[in-house]
């Protein structure tokens, strides 16, 4: 799978992704339940990089002090909103307001995909942010209706 970055606003940001062939309903339900379980626990402050007490201890974790408290102490890391799915030919693309969340979030999904597209469905291309010249972002309601408002 090829990963490029383009032009990037964490407030409105496009996340496209370009399969092998045409998805079948199959391999549509398997990527937009790898994106929407990623968006529900970042909408739940998991990509809080202020607070990686765990993976800042290194290996041995046995008898780990963890401050329970190490939560409340960082700056909320929260994202927003997300829109539907949209699929055009080999391309689905989906617009995210990431809000507050750290980039650690972008490596998540970078990994979760890597594997989906392993073993379930070939992802060719998945390009973060920008537009894809033939496919206007303006054609979409996205932005206007989001899944999660409310």
């Amino acid at each position: 799978m090829h990963i490029q970055f383009r032009e990037f606003n964490p407030f409105d940001v496009w996340i496209w992704v370009k399969f092998s062939t045409v998805p079948s309903g199959r391999e549509k339900q398997y990527v937009e339940e790898v994106f929407n379980s990623w968006f529900y626990l970042g909408k739940l402050g998991a990509f809080n990089a202020e607070n990686l007490q765990i993976q800042d201890t290194g290996l041995d974790i046995s008898y780990m002090d963890y401050d329970s408290q190490g939560y409340d102490k960082s700056l909320l890391a929260l994202m927003h909103n997300m829109g539907e799915f949209e699929y055009e030919g080999q391309w689905a693309r989906c617009w995210f307001d990431l809000g507050t969340s750290d980039a650690i979030a972008l490596d998540i999904l970078i990994n979760a995909l890597t594997q989906i597209g392993e073993e379930y469905v070939t992802i060719e291309d998945l390009y973060i942010g920008g537009e894809n010249e033939d496919w206007p972002v303006e054609d979409s309601d996205s932005r206007s209706y989001s899944i999660y408002d409310n």
